[in-house]
């Protein structure tokens, strides 16, 4: 009888560490089931890629992601080659022949796991008989007008025909599925319909209908037991997707989701407690210089004053140097994502700096797609503006170094007053004159199809924020997502992020929240609130997240006009800190990355696998009762360095962030460090590591 290792809770250093059971990998195949295989959507697409490197390394060839295939995705993003695995060969090769389109390669992301990829449209002749497959099976129907059912159907009926196929020629090895939200549900429910022997997980990484009704600005968390859930789902035409996601919940062995918050969530919406919760990580990096980090700032950050100094030509008179960058990226959910409070702040911010006669300034980005049919031509302007600004200052230049050259060699210092002709002087005037402009420097980079009901113009309307030279808080609406190749700004995200100083995202609804993770991971400081998964992952791992330049504004137990001072407060506080503690906090923030590794955070994932095999094979795999992994009772410190907060014991008006302040000669950079490596290795090490053959990138032979 084969088992596994069972759970075990441990201590070290009076802190608890979980061990990771020792799964039999290789008498075992894992399924990733996702709609964003190779196919960028959400955020479940950054979930599945950047965990694929970590998970390949554990589980080798028996590794496998499910996706749908896209003619442009398959060309750019896998590469084509044979299966190795006998069952997995079988199960194309018979799909093929009975009119199905299967693809099989690798996928080329660190990792390079494998993907089987369904033509979709090449077996929609079959949706008629699958309807009726699900209507037997959960007397769930679909109605023909709902395009993106009909296609997850489909979806789910090629995933439940392919895992049949496998396991029937698996070998006595055992199969896990795992299968991400609602979209690839519903091969989960055909599987448990049809008996097949697998063992199935379901993660929902946002509930259907919560997503929804946040958007329709109901006060959603304090109503989560009131809901009429039925009749909700009802009113908004997606009773049948409702159904499909719920009975994929009902139906998996195991029901995970990525958070605390989404877990409460899905209890009332979806009426099943999640049984493990599975936060999301990323693949971090470490650069071999410890403070490159803060090298690539400084870089980045120049190339958004080059920006900045095009956009405000003619109204640049605050000091680029004592000018802080914060930005909001993400879907166009003007409520979901905070943008209406972060707006509201701004406005009471901008009355802040100006009442204390700050020289502080604060340039905000709204990254935010919307509809545009073009590029704002003041914008684009301005960028041509500094552009020949900068030629001519790098001709005057020369002709100038070149006289004061030939000064020199004659053993003469050069007559200042004769140095520059008149042709230079008038050069230099006709290019003053151009910087002049009568309009404001625009909120906006683009044309917005909707300006007059756009909501973020709307506010800015209503809160009067139009750039003018009084305000200390300016602000750009960029309605596109950043490339490198845009003639406005020419930087990727990425790039963008390291170079501004905060990322500001209030979300209301939020199940984890990859973009304050992402400036995690960078170095950046992020304001997030306690409606999201990131923020409350960071209370509970965190004991003064302020310190580590992680800002959580409470969204859940105060109003929302307190919940606006609140996030007001972190801004002005933020813009009273002087450089110095600016890099600190910078440091300590980009030192939390590795609480975001999928090195450790791949423990939850592992957990839930062997719950569910323990569940769908109980003779075979045994799971003492346990706890899931958890750090309960383990804070990460509050650094003893300094206050608190960098900010804590600052004077209450903003000053130049080039004051470097006394208070800070007794931090040291190298201890604070070395103890939070210490913090962060101790109750979050991996212990044992799963057995199975490891491969590294590039091993793989197709």
């Amino acid at each position: 009888m084969l088992r596994g290792r069972s759970l075990s809770v441990t201590s070290l250093s009076g802190l608890p560490r979980w061990e990771v059971e020792e799964l039999p990998v290789e008498d075992l195949l894992l399924f990733e089931v996702a709609w964003e295989v190779t196919n960028k959507v959400g955020g479940i697409y950054t979930v599945i890629q950047t965990k694929a490197k970590t998970t390949a390394d554990e589980w080798g060839d028996n590794y496998f992601l499910i996706g749908p295939y896209f003619e442009h995705n398959m060309k750019t993003q896998v590469e084509r080659c044979e299966p190795i695995n006998d069952a997995i060969r079988k199960a194309v090769d018979t799909m093929n022949k009975h009119g199905c389109q299967v693809h099989f390669g690798r996928w080329l992301i660190e990792g390079s796991p494998y993907v089987v990829l369904f033509d979709i449209g090449y077996s929609a002749w079959n949706l008629d008989r699958w309807k009726g497959d699900l209507w037997e099976a959960c007397s769930v129907g679909i109605p023909y007008h709902d395009r993106e059912a009909n296609d997850m159907l489909i979806f789910g009926s090629l995933t439940a025909w392919f895992l049949k196929e496998v396991t029937d020629h698996v070998d006595g090895k055992h199969v896990i599925a795992q299968f991400h939200e609602w979209q690839a549900g519903t091969g989960l429910i055909l599987s448990r319909a049809r008996k097949l022997p697998i063992a199935t997980i379901f993660t929902t990484h946002a509930t259907l209908l919560g997503r929804y009704l946040c958007a329709a600005n109901i006060d959603f968390y304090n109503h989560l037991d009131k809901f009429n859930i039925d009749k909700e789902a009802g009113e908004r035409q997606i009773y049948h997707r409702y159904c499909m996601e719920r009975a994929s919940v009902h139906c998996a062995h195991v029901f995970t989701t990525v958070s605390e918050i989404t877990a409460i969530e899905a209890e009332h919406m979806l009426k099943r407690k999640p049984d493990v919760v599975t936060p999301n990580g990323l693949s971090v990096k470490k650069f071999s210089a410890v403070h490159e980090f803060q090298n690539l700032h400084a870089m980045y950050k120049a190339r958004i004053q080059d920006f900045v100094r095009g956009h405000f030509y003619g109204h640049l008179d605050f000091d680029l140097e004592k000018t802080l960058f914060l930005f909001i990226a993400g879907r166009y959910e003007f409520s979901n994502k905070g943008a209406d409070i972060f707006l509201e702040a701004l406005s009471r911010l901008n009355f802040l700096l100006r009442m204390h006669k700050s020289d502080v300034t604060v340039v905000v980005f709204f990254i935010m797609p919307a509809k545009t049919n073009n590029f704002n031509v003041e914008t684009l302007k301005g960028q041509a503006v500094r552009k020949q600004l900068w030629d001519i200052a790098h001709s005057v230049k020369e002709k100038f170094g070149k006289k004061l050259y030939d000064a020199l060699l004659r053993g003469e210092i050069p007559d200042m007053n004769n140095i520059l002709d008149r042709d230079d002087v008038t050069i230099m005037k006709r290019a003053i004159f151009s910087t002049q402009r009568q309009s404001l420097p625009p909120v906006t980079t683009h044309n917005m199809i909707d300006d007059s009901t756009d909501p973020i113009l709307s506010t800015i309307r209503r809160i009067g924020l139009f750039n003018s030279r009084t305000d200390r808080v300016k602000v750009i609406l960029h309605p596109e997502f950043l490339s490198s190749t845009s003639p406005l700004l020419p930087m990727d995200y990425e790039e963008f992020v390291r170079g501004c100083h905060l990322g500001v995202f209030p979300s209301y609804y939020e199940p984890w929240g990859y973009t304050p993770a992402e400036c995690t991971v960078m170095g950046i400081p992020s304001v997030t609130t306690n409606l999201s998964g990131f923020g409350c992952f960071m209370q509970e791992h965190v004991a003064d997240p302020t310190a580590y330049g992680i800002y959580i504004v409470d969204r859940r137990f105060q109003s929302p006009d307190d919940s606006c001072n609140q996030l007001t407060q972190f801004l002005y506080g933020f813009c009273k800190q002087s450089r110095r503690q600016r890099i600190i906090q910078r440091n300590r923030t980009e030192r939390l990355s590795d609480l975001l590794d999928w090195r450790y955070l791949g423990r939850y994932y592992q957990h839930a696998r062997y719950l569910t095999l323990s569940r769908a094979f109980p003779d075979i795999f045994h799971m003492e009762p346990t706890s899931p992994p958890t750090t309960e009772g383990f804070k990460y410190p509050r650094p003893s360095s300094v206050p608190p907060s960098p900010s804590g014991s600052q004077v209450s008006s903003p000053q130049s962030s080039d004051v470097e302040d006394e208070e800070d000669e007794h931090y040291n950079e190298e201890e604070e460090a070395e103890r939070d490596r210490l913090n962060i290795k101790s109750p979050l090490s991996l212990g044992r590591v799963p057995r199975g053959k490891k491969k590294l990138h590039g091993e793989y032979k197709n």
